[in-house]
C-alpha cells in the first residue's frame, strides 16, 4: 500500500524532468539562427523624442520626486547650435561624499578638490554623450581641457572671466556649455535608499553670447522596499544598503543628462543641412570632372 503513492510520485517527476527538457529544447531551437529579412535603411525613427524621457508615471513607480525644467531662445530653429565644447562643469558642493548629509570619510584639501572634479565631470560627460545624438558637432571634452588649460583657465573664477566670444574663438565652436553640480548625495533609512543628483546647464552662443538653452534637472534613483515581518525588515535593510552601489550612481548621473538633453529640440535646420552636403559634394564631384575633362580635351 505504500509502494504505489511513491510510484505516483516517481512517476509526477519524470513528467515534470520530460516536460521541463521540452521546454528547454523548445528555446533552444527558437534561437537557431535563421535567414535575415532584408529591411531598408534611413526610415524614420519612431519614438526618438520621447524614447528614454521619463513620465510621470515613471516617476512615481520609482519613486523619483524629480524633474527638469528648461528655458529655450525663441529663434532657436532659426539659429540652432552646430559645433558645441562641452566646458568643465563646477560642483557647488565640497567634494565630500555624503551620506544622508553627513561626510562618509574625512579627505584632505587636495582629496576634495579631485573629487569635486571627478563628480562634476562624470555628468559633464553624460550631457556630452546626450549632446551627440541631437545631430551637433561636438568638439571632444579632452580637446577642450587642454586649450583651456594652455590658456590658464583652472577653475571657475578664471573660466567665468573669459566671455564666450574668446571660448568660441580658442576652442573652434560657435556655442560652449557651461554646468553646474548642484547635488551629488546619497540617502539611506533602512528600507529606503537613493542617489540624488542635480544639475544646471547652459548653452551660449560665441558669436554674440546670447543664450540659447538653459534647464536644471534633480533626479533621485531610490529603492523602496515594503515588509510585513521583522524578518523581512533585516533582510531588506541590507540589500537596500547594496543598491548604493557605483553602477546604481552611474545611472542616475547619464539619467540627468539624457533628461535635460531630451528637452532640447533636434534642430532641423541643421538636419535638412546634413541632409544636403551629400547632394552638394556630388556637385563639387561633377563639376571637378567636367573642369578636368575640358583641361584635357584643350591640351590634345
Amino acid at each position: 500500500m505504500l509502494s504505489l503513492p511513491t510510484k505516483r510520485r516517481s512517476c509526477r517527476c519524470q513528467l515534470s524532468v520530460f516536460f521541463l527538457l521540452l521546454a528547454l529544447l523548445g528555446g533552444c531551437a527558437s534561437t537557431q539562427p535563421q535567414h535575415p529579412q532584408s529591411h531598408p535603411f534611413f526610415l524614420t525613427e519612431e519614438g526618438a523624442e520621447t524614447h528614454g524621457r521619463k513620465t510621470w508615471f515613471d516617476r512615481l513607480i520609482e519613486t523619483d520626486p524629480g524633474g527638469a525644467s528648461v528655458e529655450i531662445a525663441a529663434d532657436y530653429q532659426d539659429r540652432p547650435p552646430r559645433k558645441i565644447a562641452v566646458l568643465p562643469f563646477v560642483d557647488a558642493g565640497t567634494g565630500s561624499y555624503l551620506l544622508n548629509k553627513i561626510p562618509v570619510k574625512t579627505r584632505d584639501q587636495d582629496e576634495l578638490h579631485r573629487w569635486s572634479w571627478t563628480h562634476a565631470n562624470r555628468v559633464r560627460r553624460a550631457v556630452t554623450g546626450e549632446l551627440a545624438t541631437r545631430e551637433f558637432l561636438l568638439v571632444p571634452v579632452l580637446l577642450v581641457d587642454a586649450v583651456l588649460a594652455s590658456h590658464g583657465i583652472t577653475d571657475r573664477d578664471t573660466l567665468q572671466a573669459v566671455p564666450p566670444e574668446e571660448l568660441g574663438r580658442w576652442l573652434g565652436a560657435d556655442t560652449v556649455v557651461y554646468g553646474e553640480l548642484q547635488s551629488y548625495e546619497a540617502y539611506y533609512g533602512f528600507l529606503v535608499a537613493a542617489w540624488k543628483v542635480s544639475a544646471r546647464v547652459k548653452m551660449v552662443s560665441t558669436e554674440d553670447g546670447h543664450e540659447i538653452f538653459s534647464g536644471t534637472d534633480l533626479r533621485y534613483s531610490s529603492t523602496v522596499t515594503l515588509v510585513i515581518d521583522p524578518i523581512d525588515i533585516a533582510i531588506n535593510s541590507v540589500l537596500s544598503l547594496v543598491y548604493l552601489r557605483d553602477i546604481s550612481l552611474a545611472r542616475t548621473e547619464y539619467e540627468v543628462g539624457r533628461e535635460l538633453v531630451l528637452r532640447l529640440p533636434k534642430a532641423q535646420h541643421n538636419i535638412a543641412e546634413f541632409l544636403a552636403a551629400p547632394q552638394e559634394d556630388t556637385r563639387g564631384l561633377a563639376s571637378s570632372g567636367s573642369q578636368a575633362s575640358m583641361a584635357t580635351d584643350a591640351v590634345r
